[in-house]
């Protein structure tokens, strides 16, 4: 027996709500004061989880002093929450038709599984 056979696919969308996980950061700032005589600026340091950024200026004196005025303490936090966010999917399924031997008119046959 002979016969042909047409496949074709169909695509179908699909709204659905997918959760992921959000991180957000935060930064504190405390403002130390220090008021004290250094002889060079200090570097930018971090201590654990504090980054600490000296903030200098230049008093005028007999002489020129460079005074450490305070230093910002900045403390970084990572909250993290479950967010729904809603997303398309597609979906692709398979129409498969028998055609008769000697016939122009399909015959269709079940849908078959994704």
């Amino acid at each position: 027996m002979t016969g042909r056979v047409r496949v074709q696919t169909v695509t179908d969308t699909i709204e659905e709500i997918a959760q992921a996980n959000v991180q957000r950061e935060t930064a504190e700032v405390t403002r130390v004061p220090v008021d004290r005589v250094v002889e060079a600026a200090p570097e930018v340091r971090t201590e654990g989880d504090v980054t600490i950024v000296p903030v200098v200026e230049e008093v005028l004196v007999v002489d020129k002093r460079l005074v450490l005025k305070e230093e910002l303490l900045i403390r970084r936090r990572v909250e993290t929450e479950t967010r729904e966010v809603p997303v398309t999917l597609r979906k692709q399924r398979a129409i498969v038709e028998r055609l008769a031997p000697d016939t122009a008119t399909p015959d269709p046959e079940k849908e078959m599984p994704q």
